[in-house]
């Protein structure tokens, strides 16, 4: 029996693409079931996935980019509709809270009109917190830092990112959401990791298969690239040669949407 499975719902970058959706994944360890980030279109492939209104335990939006968050109100559309009956947490960077409430509320998505809460919690650095069976690690990310210092004085805001650690008793794995820098991974991996799924659209490619090449056999059981960049997604078959000669036995794969990887 599986411990886990892993399916990718979006695997693109920020552009609008017509073989890609954005950043949306399924998590399920033992019978607990996490969607981290709601990329347009999650909620159709959450019900091409066979993923009912009730199924999901959690939702983890790692920042506010469009492409991370574009299709959460139309997930909650769906909730509304389909009267999803469970109470649901979504655990977001805390400068979301508000505006995500509001923009709820703009689009006529009244909590009275729901048939479960929605609970809306703020993710703070090193917090665990448990999603059915999950224990989830938030680490926060430079993935926002340069809008920061370009930005910050006139549009003030924390600029939060996350990475995580999801974890139960029989699995552990990594998912790096959007970074800043190879940096950013270093707390995702302080322990061996079952699953590394990794962003490729914010580093240098030859620089990220080096520093996961140099961790010990082992440490990293397999690694899943998403979010390709649009111009490293256009020569898919070269950065696949590449990575495959550079990361030698480490087993990788390059994801699609839809694909599921089996712990």
């Amino acid at each position: 029996m599986s411990k886990a499975t892993f399916q990718a719902l979006g695997t693109g970058d920020g552009w609008a693409g017509d073989r890609r959706g954005h950043s949306a994944f399924l998590f399920t360890l033992k019978n607990s079931t996490l969607l981290l980030d709601c990329g347009e279109p999650v909620s159709r492939r959450l019900r091409a996935a066979g993923v009912q209104p009730d199924d999901l335990d959690g939702i983890v939006l790692s920042h506010l980019h469009c492409d991370h968050v574009g299709g959460f109100f139309m997930l909650m559309q769906g909730f509304w509709l389909d009267q999803r009956n469970r109470d649901l947490t979504i655990h977001l960077p805390a400068e979301g809270v508000e505006p995500v409430r509001r923009m709820l509320d703009a689009a006529y998505i009244f909590e009275e009109l729901m048939a479960c809460a929605l609970n809306f919690t703020p993710l703070q650095e090193g917090a665990s917190f448990e999603v059915g069976s999950i224990t989830v690690t938030p680490h926060p990310t430079t993935h926002l830092d340069q809008l920061k210092a370009s930005f910050g004085e006139k549009y003030p805001a924390d600029f939060e990112a996350f990475s995580f650690v999801l974890e139960n008793e029989d699995t552990r794995v990594a998912h790096s959401a959007d970074i800043g820098g190879l940096e950013d991974l270093k707390p995702l991996l302080t322990q061996p990791v079952d699953l590394l799924v990794c962003e490729l659209a914010h580093v240098e490619p030859d620089e990220l298969f080096a520093y996961l090449k140099d961790h010990p056999a082992g440490h990293i059981g397999q690694v899943a690239f998403t979010h390709l960049s649009r111009p490293y997604r256009a020569d898919l078959e070269g950065m696949q040669a590449q990575a495959t000669a550079a990361l030698g036995d480490l087993p990788h794969k390059f994801l699609n949407d839809g694909d599921v990887i089996t712990l």
